[in-house]
């Protein structure tokens, strides 16, 4: 009978803390491929290994769990009833046994059968990679779309595996149930109302996306552009967008500590006023079911007219992190935007040495911007540093994208007038005998 371990209410701390995990990270000797289409280096760069412990033992702690021990395997090959070999499986073991440890987190996808022959041989709880991040976001959703989008990716989850628990309803507990759960009897679950509950999610979510269409409709009749903030958790995205507009969004050093989209105004140094959007941070192995489910949020990145990509430049894995960003843009279908309206923000520049970029820029330099977009920006969010000229370089692409033109409209003209106010800024107008003379910025990208 495997251990059960129950995670309680992401307020109880002291219940977190008395569970204690493993981290395995398996991974095959080969080079990972390089996602199709990107525009980034000839060789995907490997995760530095204590990196990838370093990040797993994150998502681990983002819940409370206490890493009793991580730890990185090689594989030779892939088993395919278990993943890992026997002899890893019989350390595991003796770690479980020795280290009292409740739970073990693979860092890889299982399949259903792999995840439960592992609980067998292991007596002990087994989660994978993907299970840990929906976790996470079951315990960080709070706003109605939020919960609906993770609960959505859960529930696709738990039907690939036939889970057997329904406890992603018990909204206290915070997360979905992966971590354990009532007793076992009340585990049973049928499949259809995992099905029904699917389709009345759906269904929610499909009316979530018709009113952020309104919403964008309704910024759409205001010429202010918008800018989105994309990149890896906890790059520091939210710390950027505070300090860009004066908010309090919520900032942890933590990952996923965003979920929900927050939309401010920012006015540049020309004057011109545009809507900042901070959305989800991505990270590798993004799990399909969460990009599917939070394709409604995602839709502010897809929609911007500029995406601004925030990378922590002094982490280790910088340049893999960025690839992965990069690889989950492309399949948002954002591979033109990839290469004219992105503009890297390498944040945290202040803990980076004056020429510690020269491979950074070596690496990732093969974006085609037409002169528009600066390769890089360095800044530091956290002490301000940089802020200026990333207003300017965003400034600088606005003003290149939308070229102002001065026309003359008779006074019969009001509907062409009208037009000229609802599609584009007006900068200035002047009435005279022969007609309107206005100097007019059309809208980037938002005629109507």
């Amino acid at each position: 009978m495997a251990k059960r371990v129950t995670i309680k209410s992401r307020t109880q701390a002291t219940e977190h803390e008395a569970v204690r995990c493993l981290i395995l990270h398996p991974e095959l000797g080969a080079k990972r491929p390089r996602a199709a289409g990107v525009s980034l280096a000839p060789v995907m760069p490997l995760r530095d290994s204590t990196a990838l412990l370093a990040e797993a033992s994150s998502l681990a702690s983002a819940i409370g769990l206490v890493v009793a021990h991580a730890e990185y395997v090689k594989l030779r090959r892939i088993v395919p009833a278990s993943l890992i070999g026997e002899g890893t499986i019989k350390k595991c073991a003796e770690w479980v046994e020795s280290l009292e440890i409740g739970l073990v987190i693979i860092d890889a996808a299982l399949t259903p059968v792999q995840q439960r022959n592992l609980e067998r041989a292991l007596n002990c709880k087994i989660i994978d990679r993907v299970g840990l991040i929906l976790e996470i976001f079951g315990a960080r959703a709070k706003t109605h779309e939020g919960v609906l989008q993770v609960e959505l990716a859960a529930l696709n989850y738990q039907k690939s595996r036939l889970v057997k628990s329904w406890t992603h309803l018990e909204r206290q507990r915070g997360g979905f149930g992966f971590l354990g759960g009532p007793g076992e009897s009340q585990l049973e679950i049928d499949r259809r109302l995992i099905t029904d509950r699917i389709t009345h999610i759906k269904a929610e979510l499909a009316t979530v996306r018709r009113t952020r269409g309104l919403h964008r409709a309704a910024r759409a009749k205001v010429p202010w552009p918008v800018v989105a903030l994309a990149g890896y958790t906890n790059a520091g995205k939210s710390t950027l967008f505070n300090r860009l507009t004066q908010s309090d969004v919520m900032v942890a050093d933590m990952v996923f500590a965003t979920l929900d989209p927050t939309l401010r105004e920012v006015k540049l140094p020309s004057g011109t006023k545009i809507i900042l959007s901070d959305t989800v941070g991505f990270i590798s192995q993004l799990p399909t079911q969460l990009i599917a489910a939070f394709s409604a949020t995602l839709e502010e990145v897809v929609e911007a007219d500029l995406i601004l990509h925030v990378r922590d430049i002094a982490h280790p894995d910088s340049l893999a992190q960025s690839a992965d960003v990069r690889a989950v843009l492309l399949e948002l279908g954002l591979g033109e935007k990839i290469e004219s309206s992105l503009m890297e923000v390498w944040n945290k520049s202040d803990l980076l040495e004056d020429d510690g970029d020269e491979e950074l820029v070596k690496f990732d330099d093969s974006g085609d911007f037409s002169g528009k977009l600066p390769h890089h920006v360095k800044v530091s969010a956290l002490t301000g540093q940089g802020m200026d000229r990333l207003l300017r370089e965003i400034d600088r692409f606005f003003a290149a994208a939308r070229p102002s033109v001065d026309v003359v409209i008779g006074y019969d003209q009001g509907k062409l007038l009208a037009d000229l106010y609802r599609n584009g800024e007006v900068l200035s107008r002047v009435d005279r005998e022969d007609g309107i003379h206005i100097t007019h910025r059309p809208r980037l990208g938002r005629s109507e």
